[in-house]
């Protein structure tokens, strides 16, 4: 997800566990979902790129069995686990790195690109790694499109909790994150040479893992926040006991689901 010196929600900190976490129980049924209306099948080469957590990878591996491959990359693998071998594990920048050894029956990233610098270039390479026939399978998120985190901003700490979210957005910004950018993806895909592109959009108006995902993510940027002047200890501490007291209706931003097909024929 780009380097981690420019990555805002770093990897290392201990509250990435439970933003994968949350992220997994908030999301995977889509994502299970799109794998499902692909026909993921037995023998398929798979990428997971950005794969931050074990659920996905594993996922893949059970529907294409022994006779099929997944490969999960991200920059820091500390987080994904191949205990049982089932898929395999490797260091990679996909904005940077050339593409891993292929070509895919299908790649998939989900909440990657928004982050990445160069996110053109990423996309431009994962579609170079495509066999004739295979998808790509990009989610990934849209702040603009639903940026408020509580959407009944009815009362004072509803408004809290939107603030902090504009300086959180904020942040993300000026590390060069692209807060539009799940809408384009339809038409990037095509610009990338995939034909059969289709699109949805999902996201969670209000969950248990929305209070964890919120929590961990406040705590995470915290110092950022009070150093850019976006927030104060205060401000945060009283947000994060309105979400401990279950005060909160706790949105995330729409994921947008976009696939497209390499041709057969060019």
């Amino acid at each position: 997800m780009g380097r981690d010196e420019e990555y805002l929600l770093d990897n290392r900190q201990v509250e990435a566990g439970e933003r994968f976490d949350a992220l997994s129980a908030l999301f995977d049924p889509s994502t299970f979902r799109h794998f499902e209306t692909l026909g993921i099948d037995e023998g398929w080469q798979c990428w997971e790129v950005g794969a931050g957590g074990t659920n996905l990878p594993a996922r893949l591996a059970e529907r294409v069995g022994p006779g099929g491959r997944v490969l999960a990359t991200d920059i820091d693998v500390s987080w994904i686990e191949a205990t049982d071998e089932t898929f395999e594990v490797l260091s990679h920048d996909v904005a940077r790195d050339d593409p891993p050894v292929g070509p895919f029956d299908l790649i998939h990233a989900r909440l990657l690109l928004v982050h990445v610098t160069d996110r053109d270039a990423a996309l431009r390479s994962m579609a170079r790694a495509l066999r004739p026939g295979g998808w790509l399978l990009i989610e990934d998120a849209d702040p603009a499109l639903q940026p408020l985190i509580c959407p009944d901003e009815h009362g004072p700490e509803q408004e809290l909790a939107n603030r902090l979210r504009r300086g959180f957005r904020q942040l993300l910004q000026q590390r060069g994150a692209d807060l539009a950018y799940g809408r384009k993806l339809p038409r990037l895909l095509r610009e990338v040479g995939l034909a059969e592109v289709t699109a949805d959009a999902y996201f969670p108006i209000t969950s248990p893992q929305c209070d964890v995902l919120e929590a961990a993510t406040v705590q995470q940027v915290r110092a950022e926040l009070t150093a850019a002047g976006l927030a104060t200890d205060e401000e945060i501490e009283r947000h994060l006991a309105n979400i401990a007291a279950g005060k909160l209706d706790l949105a995330t931003s729409p994921m947008v689901s976009a696939r497209g097909r390499r041709p057969f024929r060019s």
